[in-house]
């Protein structure tokens, strides 16, 4: 069903990530496996909306969540019209697809005073691996960047003169980010501590690995926060809820984030109306 040809697309033409790309092949893998044990369809040209929907469905009476339903609509969405592009097909099957809706969820973060606590009270140690630490932490607090780009930064990539630091995000789009001299003068120390063309290391030297990033950041935000999620991720929502909460423009939130739409950077506003709710709640005599 063309699968490799479509991987080959996503890798050197749409340049996904090969995180992404391995989510896409197995989403596609597990949707021919059920055409061929359900239907006995093999053929692309075979699929209809019927089939589709057989799949959905049950996918949600596998209790699949709502969102992980829609991720793999998306990837037959995108599967499709390769298809078409490459004429195998001349209609998508997905046009009349509709995914479950989602309930909205708040998106987790650490409150201000915890993160206060984080830098101010809690100790990294001495030496250069607990610098090295201590600055991970501050940069993903401090610029919202996602564990993808942190790990990949190299120190070309750091603009002295101009204070920012340049980052590659999803799909090799790239953007700058503002530092403050605090985090520069920081970044100039690890730099001088290592030889290596990344920014941050492991001990052993070479690149740090994500495993190794996340597992340092759920160390020290389990001092501060009783929070079950404590991930790169978790600091990239509190970035974003903290700039919003206090007077960030959206906009300058989503080019800081690197987001593409408007909407994924909106999921933080819900946290300061509950903000508002609260301190309304708290300081109207008849609330």
């Amino acid at each position: 069903m063309h699968k490799e040809k479509f991987l080959h697309y996503l890798l050197h033409e749409k340049r996904y990530s090969r995180h992404t790309i391995k989510s896409y092949e197995t989403d596609l893998q597990q949707f021919v496996l059920f055409l061929a044990d359900e239907f006995q369809v093999s053929s692309a040209k075979k699929v209809n909306f019927q089939l589709v929907r057989s799949w959905i469905a049950s996918l949600l009476n596998n209790n699949i969540s709502p969102r992980s339903v829609n991720r793999k609509i998306t990837t037959l969405k995108t599967y499709f019209r390769f298809l078409i592009n490459e004429d195998v097909i001349s209609i998508s099957p997905m046009q009349k697809i509709i995914g479950p809706k989602t309930p909205k969820k708040l998106a987790v973060f650490v409150e201000e005073i915890k993160m206060d606590d984080l830098f101010n009270k809690v100790e990294f140690g001495k030496g250069d691996v607990a610098e090295r630490d201590r600055l991970i932490l501050e940069l993903f607090y401090f610029t919202g960047m996602r564990l993808s780009e942190l790990i990949n930064l190299k120190k070309r990539d750091v603009d002295s003169s101009n204070s920012t630091i340049r980052v590659l995000g999803k799909r090799n789009k790239e953007r700058l980010i503002p530092i403050t001299p605090y985090i520069l003068d920081k970044i100039k120390t690890i730099n001088n501590s290592n030889k290596s063309t990344f920014l941050f290391v492991a001990k052993k030297g070479g690149q740090i690995s994500s495993k190794q990033v996340y597992r340092l950041v759920k160390k020290y935000l389990g001092m501060v926060t009783s929070s079950d999620k404590k991930s790169p991720h978790i600091l990239r929502h509190t970035f974003a809820t903290h700039m919003l909460n206090n007077g960030a423009d959206i906009n300058a939130v989503k080019e800081l984030l690197g987001h593409a739409n408007l909407s994924a950077t909106e999921v933080y506003t819900h946290n300061t109306i509950e903000k508002l709710k609260t301190v309304y709640k708290q300081a109207h005599p008849r609330a």
